[in-house]
């Protein structure tokens, strides 16, 4: 298994919690733009299968 992205992942969030990080001030495009994206409706979970139904019912 390559583990490479958790260990990206845990590397970019120490980074961001770093005091010297975390008082720079955010771009307001960012913000917003990441709103925007969490108030669309969520996908359908069942789009690869085009169906609710299931053969474990």
């Amino acid at each position: 298994m390559d583990r490479r992205w958790l260990a990206a992942l845990v590397d970019a969030m120490e980074q961001a919690a770093r005091p010297e990080v975390r008082h720079v001030p955010c771009d307001v495009s960012l913000i917003s733009a990441a709103a925007a994206h969490l108030a669309r409706p969520p996908a359908s979970t069942f789009a690869h299968c085009g169906s609710t139904y299931s053969l474990r019912n």
